[in-house]
């Protein structure tokens, strides 16, 4: 159905579907162009019911964060406007006329139509009951909810969400994060029926309810109960049960919107439904229907978006007239994160031999403790028929490209802990070509090895540009990572682009043993390039609005992977090379955002604040501070699973008033934000415990000060237990002690989070002494020969790579190496480890109030900088211009000064200007202090999601 001339084209509904198919359609250059009256090409038409153009409902539940809803968007007026789309917003169809080929709209206008595609939704469905319709009681679909749904809570206290399936738990997340106390009810005996089998949801619902969520499950919704206002305030349930209930979500499911379908005559399935061949096309051969309000050839109503975007594929095939592309169904496998909790299912999960299909044996992991839950469903032929993951769901893009093939390895390398016997699933060389690696976009191994061979792609962040695979929920980078492995594409040994050739404990060792004090100096000694970019020439064009030249250094060198780690290497180096605070000087334009402004960034780029607790130990007035200090800012407080209390919510320019209370109070920094000591945790030992048989307290808190503000390749926790009945889990970290009748048993390269690990035995019944000086040597020896961001448990089971020891585990054999360097001093140094130890104890110094004592220090912490001629070399701040608009400006070491938007795309937190600035292949970057996406400070662009884009905006004049 090519358009020779132009045509008219109706897309009823705007949504993430409706959307896709115009991107489509632009793509396959199916779109009249409207500089040219009469060419060929479709002429677009849009019907939208809301009145906003289409927007990300996937993420719709960060808004309740603090995301700016227009970030969500996923349409612009240039992509509008270049196509000639004529977007009418809130005047949605009222009646489809198909002998006319014309749609009427409420407001009465008539707009006929060549071709008509349907792409309305769904509507959520409210079950029957009465008190339903009361105030109080919200549905959780558009932007409007979430609105409206945010503005009742400020006067609630407890909500609960009718329903515990995907939407429904994704409810439950929104009113626990607007402050309720909340309740999911869920009719069927589980939670995520669809998804998740009996040992999953048990799984779900143990971590679910550990926040201080409550299910009810087995149960239904028999009444809204109301008060004298008419306002709901209990929900009455099925078994007679009542549950408090201001507010009452209904995410019970979804039903086709298919009404203009069905008062058009168009055919429809029994469960509703607009019914749609292979080529998305309805009864009348001018009508199509995409998305949620399709029933497919297959006879399903697909409710998630993936199979929506193919689906708007095959007809904007249709429309550009190859009809190549057909949907006769889709992979309904899904991996995403619920109130913390990862959870994915792929193939059938249920796989049981009913409906004449293969009867599954199942093979199960299962850690109560841990809240895992992994089950594997193999066919008859050993086939991989489906699987659900509950907890730890890193196997997801290993597994999901094998459904319906035969393993390529036992089952169990893919079900087991890290680092268990037998757990090494084999590689992406054994996937076959046409196995779908990313099911977002639709996009095969095949077609990721050819285009990184074609392109000489030789990082994930060019497969993403390349291929648009990992774009949509990232659950595949890790396919992506084995696919450019199998290709022979060679991780660079280097730590980046800049430093190609030097791993991290060679800077280190180049920064000790040639005294190297600056990153300036080592790059201009060691490092590879350094220019960012240059002019905007460079970007296609002369000089731009987002940029202004001047004169100057080389500031803007280096990237957000170099910059941070030479800055702990300086930070951990500072006694041997003279230099004193982390932010003087140079070493601001290096630190990370979290670094940069001593403080935990969170996701709405606000900064939570811990200060130490030693050991846990706290007196009560220093309690009273923290109380108040929460009370006067207004902030969220917690007490973290390191036995400290961590204050949520502060801005920046809070900081530094909220320090000095704390320091009043005869606190100092954690340094929670660092790659350093974080706590020693501790029991109460033999203080009071009767079976404690040392002073864990004491040792924790001794521990804890001496090692206080060491930076390491990353974060370093440590605990004390005052006997073997190990209260403190000291052998879950990376510095464990354990009192014996004879001393203290050291161990060491623990660790919690996804790859848990037990520490190993160093040394037994050590005195006091002999501790102290063994856990010198072996955070020395670790600083010095870490690689970046790995942790002690990874770089044991590195270190066990070094050595022979057939038989042995890469820990043990790791082990045995460390007792060769720290005990038997094999390599003579020893008492050098212990003396730099000593120098580092010697130097510390209490990083927030050296802010404090530092004017200018002091005024980074300002919101906004008065103007560009304050700004430094290498670092952003954030900016008011004359119109209003918040931008980040960024100076190079050449005085060249970029504007664009503050707020960054992905979180709608207002932070690009605390990135980290630097270059990338020549190009001028700033990194999102949250997730590092990189952008062009001369474009705008977003290097690894070309679909966003920062706004570049004047630059500001200096003042005379």
């Amino acid at each position: 159905m090519a358009a020779q001339r132009t045509q008219t084209l109706v897309l009823i509904g705007h949504g993430m579907v409706g959307h896709r198919l115009l991107e489509a359609l632009a793509e396959r250059g199916a779109l009249a162009d409207p500089a040219v009256p009469g060419g060929p090409g479709w002429q677009v038409t849009v019907l939208a019911e809301e009145d906003v153009p289409a927007y990300d409902r996937v993420h719709l539940s960060s808004v309740f964060t603090g995301t700016d809803p227009n970030q969500l968007g996923l349409s612009t007026p240039e992509f509008l406007s270049g196509h000639g789309i004529d977007l009418r917003l809130g005047d949605p169809a009222e009646h489809i006329d198909p002998a006319a080929r014309t749609v009427t709209t409420t407001s009465g206008a008539v707009v006929p139509y060549d071709a008509l595609v349907l792409a309305t939704g769904s509507y959520p469905f409210v079950p029957p009951i009465p008190g339903a319709d009361a105030a109080g009681c919200f549905t959780y679909r558009t932007l409007y909810d979430v609105d409206a749904l945010t503005r009742y809570a400020e006067q609630a206290g407890t909500g609960v969400v009718i329903g515990g399936g995907l939407l429904g738990l994704e409810a439950a997340g929104a009113l626990r994060t607007l402050g309720l106390t909340t309740h999911v009810v869920e009719f069927a005996p589980r939670l995520m029926p669809l998804q998740v089998d009996d040992g999953g949801a048990a799984a779900l619902r143990a971590t679910i309810e550990s926040m201080g969520v409550a299910v009810h499950t087995g149960v239904g919704a028999a009444e809204v109960e109301t008060d004298a206002d008419g306002k709901a305030c209990l929900l009455k349930l099925s078994n007679g049960e009542r549950l408090p209930a201001d507010v009452v979500v209904f995410s019970a499911g979804v039903r086709p919107r298919d009404r203009l379908a069905r008062e058009a005559g168009l055919a429809v399935g029994d469960r509703g439904g607009v019914a749609v061949d292979e080529h998305c096309r309805t009864t009348d051969p001018y009508v199509y229907a995409i998305g949620e309000c399709a029933q497919t050839s297959d006879g399903r109503v697909y409710g998630l978006v993936a199979p929506g975007y193919q689906m708007a594929e095959a007809v904007a095939d249709q429309l550009a007239g190859s009809g190549a592309t057909v949907f006769t169904g889709a992979d309904t496998s899904t991996k995403l994160k619920l109130l913390g909790a990862d959870v994915a299912s792929f193939g059938d999960p249920f796989a049981d031999g009913r409906d004449g299909g293969p009867r599954a044996t199942e093979i199960v992991f299962s850690d109560g403790r841990e809240g895992v839950y992994k089950k594997l469903l193999l066919g008859p032929e050993g086939q991989l028929l489906g699987g659900i993951l509950v907890g730890d769901a890193e196997a997801y893009g290993s597994l999901k490209p094998h459904a319906g093939r035969r393993l390529p390895g036992p089952p169990e390398a893919f079900l087991l802990p890290a680092g268990a016997a037998g757990a090494e699933p084999p590689g992406a060389d054994a996937l076959p070509d046409d196995a779908v690696v990313c099911s977002c976009h639709n996009v095969t191994k095949g077609a990721v090895a050819a285009a990184i061979t074609e392109h000489g792609l030789t990082d994930i962040g060019g497969v993403k540009r390349c291929t648009k695979a990992g774009t949509g929920c990232g659950g595949c980078a890790g396919t992506l990572q084995a696919v450019l492995d199998a290709a022979g594409v060679e991780r660079s040994r280097g730590l980046c682009e800049h430093f190609p050739e030097l791993t991290r404990p060679e800077i280190y060792e180049l920064v000790r043993t040639e005294h190297i004090r600056s990153y300036t100096e080592l790059m201009e000694r060691y490092g590879s390039g350094g220019g960012t970019g240059g002019s905007d020439a460079d970007a296609g064009g002369g000089a731009g609005a987002g940029a202004v030249r001047g004169a100057g250094g080389n500031a803007g060198a280096g990237c957000v992977v170099c910059k941070p780690v030479v800055a702990n290497v300086l930070g951990t180096l500072a006694p041997e090379l003279g230099l004193r605070h982390v932010l003087d000087g140079e070493q601001a334009a290096l630190q990370d955002s979290n670094d940069l402004f001593l403080a935990n960034l969170q996701k709405n780029g606000t900064y939570s604040v811990v200060p130490r607790v030693p050991g846990g130990e706290i007196t009560p007035e220093q309690l009273i501070a923290l109380g108040e200090v929460a009370r006067d800012h207004g902030l969220y407080s917690k007490i973290t699973g390191g036995q400290r209390i961590d204050l949520f919510g502060a801005r920046k320019e809070e900081l530094p008033a909220i320090w000095r209370r704390l320091i009043a109070a005869g606190l100092e920094s954690g340094q929670a934000y660092g790659k350093s000591l974080r706590t020693v945790k501790s029991c109460v030992g033999s203080r009071f415990c009767r079976f404690g048989q040392g002073d864990s307290v004491q040792l924790a808190i001794d521990l804890e000060l001496r090692y206080r503000g060491l930076r390491a390749p990353h974060k370093i926790k440590g605990g004390v237990s005052g006997c073997l009945r190990e209260c403190a889990e000291a052998r879950g970290k990376d510095i464990g002690v354990i009192a014996t009748a004879g001393g203290w048993n050291l161990y060491v390269c623990g660790n919690g989070g996804t790859r848990p690990r037990h520490a190993d035995l160093l040394a037994s019944d050590l005195s006091a002494a002999g501790l102290f000086a063994l856990i010198d040597r072996f955070l020395m020896y670790y600083v010095r020969t870490g690689e970046r961001l790995e942790r002690t448990s990874a770089w044991l089971e590195r270190l066990g790579g070094e050595t022979d020891g057939a038989g042995e585990t890469d820990g043990a054999r790791g082990l045995a190496r460390l007792r060769e360097v720290l005990i038997e001093d094999s390599l003579g140094i020893c008492a050098e480890l212990e003396a730099q130890m000593d120098r580092h104890v010697a130097a510390y110094r209490d990083e927030w109030q050296a802010v404090l004592d530092d004017p200018a220090a002091l005024a980074r912490f300002e919101p906004h900088v008065a103007g560009v001629e304050f700004l430094e070399p290498g670092r952003g701040r954030a900016a008011v211009l004359a119109d209003g608009t918040e931008a980040a400006l960024f100076r190079n070491g050449d005085g060249e000064v970029y504007a664009v938007g503050n707020r960054d795309p992905f979180s709608g937190a207002d932070v690009i200007a605390d990135g980290i600035m630097g270059s990338r292949d020549g190009a001028p970057v700033v990194a999102s202090p949250l997730h590092k996406q990189e952008f062009d400070l001369r474009t705008g662009a977003c290097l690894d999601d070309p679909s966003v884009a920062l706004p570049v905006l004047p630059v500001p004049t200096a003042r005379p």
